[in-house]
């Protein structure tokens, strides 16, 4: 009897292998490649990183147990983004969240397989990562920065916030496809307020300190910065010269303005990753990324930093102050 029942239950523990297999086949680890453009100490970027990681929690995505999260950080270095973009698809990961442009740019090089989830690209038509936002095809879709017609609303609110403005230094990247829709959409704001604008390229430190510093000298002056990677590189050095030569400027990234400038006018950025994980769920379950349209912003966020106000001499319209999601004293 014994000897009949240890054979029954071989029997039973080998009919039930085919289950066990499946059952962990399906509880799998998945893998998720996440390359970020900010350094790793970078306080944005980890507010960043967190929302996407909470979003995947929210859907049942758990780091560690059953997905793994490998993170890099690119700091906007194209070199380094290289570098982390190579180690990253070394991994074979299931999907990837690629940071602003230039990551996208770098991953897009170096495979047209792997599925991409792109975070605050201006323009991802232009630039040739999707075909269109409604039917991305290929392997890439994602979350967009803006619109162009965003341009005409950083003069709009630069000229409430200081009325006597009448000169406009617009600073951009011009290889940069976005930048000049932006421009073009700030100038055609500009006849209707009286404002002339110019302008000026952002390469480098020298570059920048130099065209602030020849604009600084006549009157009436204002600065409006379009979202490319140097800003993110000089901000520090952007925030301090306008400063110095009592410029109001408006910015296109909140953190600028926590970080001492007088406003900004920008997407929810931390938002838009929250909503990536989303899209990052719906991929890991099977949809495709050329099915899943390209996204606009949700939320829009006004800042306005009263103490660089006072600094600069300027007295904050009420009106204006209502409508602020931020204001920093």
């Amino acid at each position: 009897m014994r000897r009949r029942a240890f054979i029954e239950g071989i029997a039973a523990s080998a009919a039930s292998w085919p289950f066990a297999v499946r059952a962990q086949q399906s509880e799998r680890v998945r893998r998720i490649g996440v390359l970020m453009n900010r350094a790793a100490n970078d306080s944005d970027g980890q507010a960043r990183l967190s929302a996407f990681q909470q979003g995947l929690k929210q859907l049942g995505w758990n780091d560690g147990h059953n997905v793994r999260i490998d993170t890099f950080w690119g700091a906007d270095d194209i070199d380094r983004e290289r570098r982390c973009a190579a180690e990253l698809l070394a991994l074979a990961p299931d999907v990837v969240l690629a940071s602003g442009s230039l990551g996208m740019a770098t991953l897009q090089q170096a495979t047209r397989s792997v599925q991409i989830v792109f975070v605050a690209v201006t323009d991802p038509v232009s630039t040739g990562f999707v075909n269109s936002l409604s039917r991305p095809s290929g392997n890439i879709t994602g979350f967009m920065l803006f619109e162009y017609s965003f341009g005409g609303k950083w003069l709009e609110l630069l000229k409430q916030i200081a009325p006597n403005v009448t000169r406009v230094a617009v600073f951009r990247i011009p290889t940069v496809v976005s930048n000049m829709p932006l421009f073009a959409a700030i100038q055609a704001m500009a006849q209707s307020l009286g404002v002339e604008v110019n302008a000026f390229s952002m390469h480098d430190a020298e570059e920048i300190e130099g065209a602030i510093t020849a604009f600084a000298r006549f009157p009436n002056g204002g600065l409006i910065f379009t979202p490319n990677a140097s800003v993110s590189v000089y901000r520090d050095l952007i925030i301090t010269l306008a400063a110095r030569h009592k410029l109001p400027a408006i910015y296109p990234y909140h953190y600028m303005v926590t970080g001492g400038g007088l406003m900004s006018y920008a997407p929810d950025i931390v938002d838009m990753y929250r909503r990536a994980a989303g899209y990052a769920d719906r991929i890991l379950k099977g949809e495709k990324p050329a099915d899943l349209p390209v996204q606009a912003p949700a939320k829009y966020e006004l800042a306005i930093n009263l103490k660089t106000a006072k600094a600069l001499g300027l007295d904050v319209p009420p009106t204006l102050l209502s409508r602020a999601d931020e204001v920093i004293e």
